[in-house]
Order: C-alpha cells, then sequence, then structure tokens
C-alpha cells in the first residue's frame, strides 16, 4: 500500500455558547479546524484532523499547520502509510519542531492501518477497556455567579467533572472556585485550571485561599519551575498541561514529584503515535492522564476517544468531547456524548465518515 495524495480543508467550528473565554482575557468565537485526508492506492483513505485553541494558547496556529502540511506532504507520496515508525521518522527529519502540523497526518495513518487491518484504532492502541470513558465539562471563565450557574446544566447532561477556567485575578479566581464548590455534589470533581495565567505569588494566594476546597489545581504558571514551586507550597492534586509537551517533559516531571494527572493533549505532542508512548510510559509511572487535544470537531473526538478508551479506567483521569461544543458536524460515526460518557467506534479505523457537503473543496492537494 503506497501513499497516492494529501489533500487538506479548512473548516470553521462556531461554539454553541457564543465564546470560549480563558486566562488572561483570551477568548475564541469561532475554531478554524484543518482535516486531512490521505488516499492510497488500495482505495482506502485516511482523516484527521488538528484545531488550534486560536494561536495565543500553544506555538501552533492554524494557518501554520496547513502550511506545514503542505511542507511534508511531498515527502509521504509513495510511503505505506501502515509503517507509522516510518511515517513520523521522515516527518521530524523533514521539519524540526511543529508537532501539531504532524498530528493530523499522523492520525489519518492510524485510521488507515485499523481501516487495512479491519480493526479499531482503539484496539491498535492497546484494546478497550470498560464500556465507555468518563467526560469533563469546561466551564468558560466569567464572573463568578455565572461560572457556578453553569454547573446544574452541565450536570443534566450527565456530567460530574467541571474544569473552572481561571487564571485571572487572584481574588475573583478565589471567589470563582468558591461559588462553583458550592454547587458540587459529593460525587462531582472540581479542577481550576489557570492555563499558565497566574504570576508565582498570584498562584500562591489562590492556592492558600482554597485551602478549605476539594479541588486541583491545573497549570498555574507558564513555566515548568514555577509550576514546581507551587506545587510544593500546596498539598492539592496537581495537574500540568502546557509544559508536558514529550516524554523527557513526564520524565522530568515524574522524578521531581511535579504533578499527580497531566494533561495529554494529542496534536501538541505531533499524534497518537507520541501520545500512545507518553500514555504507556504514565501508566508505568504510575501517572494518570487526562487525555484529549487543544480543540477540534468530530474527528478530533473520535480519535481522542479511541486513545482514552485503550486506557485503563484507574489511569483515565477525564476526557473531552469537543464535537459537543461546536454547531458543525465534520464527519458520521463520530462518538456522541451519553450521559457524561463517550465510547470509540467499533468500526475500522476511526469509525468516522467525513462529510464532503461540509469539508467543501481541499484548500490543496498533493499527489
Amino acid at each position: 500500500m503506497r501513499i497516492t495524495r494529501i489533500s487538506a480543508y479548512q473548516i470553521d467550528l462556531p461554539l454553541h455558547e457564543g465564546s470560549y473565554k480563558w486566562a488572561d482575557g483570551k477568548s475564541v468565537e469561532v475554531f478554524d479546524s484543518t482535516v486531512v485526508a490521505i488516499e492510497t492506492d488500495e482505495g482506502i483513505t485516511g482523516h484527521g484532523e488538528v484545531c488550534p485553541l486560536g494561536p495565543a494558547y500553544l506555538p501552533a496556529y492554524a494557518n501554520g499547520a496547513r502550511t506545514g502540511i503542505k511542507e511534508l506532504a511531498p515527502g509521504l507520496i509513495g510511503l505505506d502509510p501502515r509503517d507509522l515508525g516510518t511515517i513520523n521518522r521522515v516527518m521530524d527529519q523533514a521539519m524540526r519542531g511543529h508537532p501539531y502540523v504532524k498530528s493530523p497526518l499522523d492520525i489519518a495513518c492510524w485510521d488507515i492501518l485499523g481501516q487495512a487491518t479491519g480493526l479499531p484504532v482503539v484496539t491498535l492502541l492497546g484494546g478497550r477497556c470498560g464500556e465507555d470513558v468518563l467526560l469533563y465539562r469546561a466551564i468558560s471563565q466569567d464572573t463568578p455567579e455565572a461560572m457556578a450557574a453553569n454547573v446544574a446544566g452541565y450536570r443534566a447532561e450527565g456530567y460530574t467533572k467541571f474544569q473552572l477556567k481561571v487564571g485571572g485575578d487572584a481574588d475573583t479566581d478565589i471567589a470563582r472556585i468558591h461559588a462553583v464548590a458550592e454547587k458540587l455534589l459529593p460525587r462531582d470533581v472540581l479542577i481550576a485550571d489557570a492555563n499558565t495565567g497566574w504570576l508565582m505569588h498570584e498562584a500562591a494566594r489562590v492556592v492558600e485561599g482554597v485551602r478549605d476546597v476539594d479541588v486541583y489545581i491545573e497549570q498555574p504558571c507558564p513555566s515548568y519551575e514555577e509550576c514546581l514551586a507551587i506545587r510544593r507550597r500546596t498539598p492539592k492534586p496537581f495537574i500540568l498541561d502546557e509544559v508536558i509537551d514529550g516524554l523527557p517533559a513526564v520524565l522530568r516531571g515524574a522524578s521531581d514529584l511535579a504533578m499527580d494527572v497531566i494533561n495529554l493533549k494529542i496534536s501538541k505532542v505531533g499524534g497518537l503515535t507520541r501520545a500512545r508512548q507518553i500514555r504507556d510510559l504514565c501508566l508505568s509511572l504510575g501517572i494518570a492522564m487526562t487525555i484529549e487535544d487543544t480543540w477540534g470537531g468530530d474527528i478530533t473526538t473520535a480519535a481522542i476517544a479511541h486513545l482514552a478508551h485503550s486506557t485503563p479506567a484507574d489511569f483515565l483521569f477525564s476526557a473531552t468531547d469537543f464535537n459537543s461544543y461546536v454547531t458543525v458536524s465534520l464527519a458520521e460515526g463520530a462518538p456522541q456524548r451519553q450521559h457524561g460518557r463517550m465510547s470509540a467506534s467499533t468500526a475500522p479505523g476511526l469509525g468516522v465518515i467525513p462529510r464532503m457537503e461540509v469539508l467543501g473543496a481541499p484548500v490543496f492537494s498533493v499527489g
């Protein structure tokens, strides 16, 4: 089997709630997503998706993804997409860094491998663990009262884990955490995610100000060293996200006892191949994971579901159903939230069929 053509599509993904707000006043109203189609000489086509959370969150942006894919595509023509090690080595030799560019290409090759073998990707990633996976719901940054008011509605949809977007004024964030905590039931879980938004003195004030609240603290400061300093000042369970960008970061964090949980974003590390390596390392080290991505639609949600559903339940802290946040459906067969949970498809590959009427004409095709 050989790759014969690679095409990229651009799709806007508006949000049901109008906008998504997080640390430092950042917000997005419409997500700019890129879908990749990899065609083969045996008639199998695989798909992947990448959707950065705007240009100001991580070193990634939508136009950069498409430019990078166009740069890499010629070097992949003629290769066997099932040979994932070779695919990733060729991409790494052709382009240093830029893992988010490589992620949709890698995911599309996993989709092809699954279709070629007649197996769902969840099986190829290690096998299905349980019937489904638990999801969290992100609560967009707003006033303490508005954020607390959202909890009941999300709980009615089945969510029991709530990721509160903080990372602003310390006093306001303390009030946000307390206000939401008052709305929780005994089975609920609360995460205060600062998305790198606090300086160390602000983070220190917040963790002290919520010492009486059962809450996880996620990525309080921009750098690893700053986060580690805050970790050592609080007994709260601690999550690292933005600084977890590969195996070395996980090994360093494990050595320093810097976190209890990591947030594993597929496109941030370069696709399912690298994400699986990190997942399996965390299984060996005893580190729990939230498995997700920066954002996306049906294809990204499918990739998340396959990796999350192949992760033992006691190591899977949570996962994300991004396709329920947006108003546009990119593909048939994608996972759908059921009472705060989702499951990976049992169909071969990712189990999704893109809606070509939604994708439209490709931005470019190579091959």
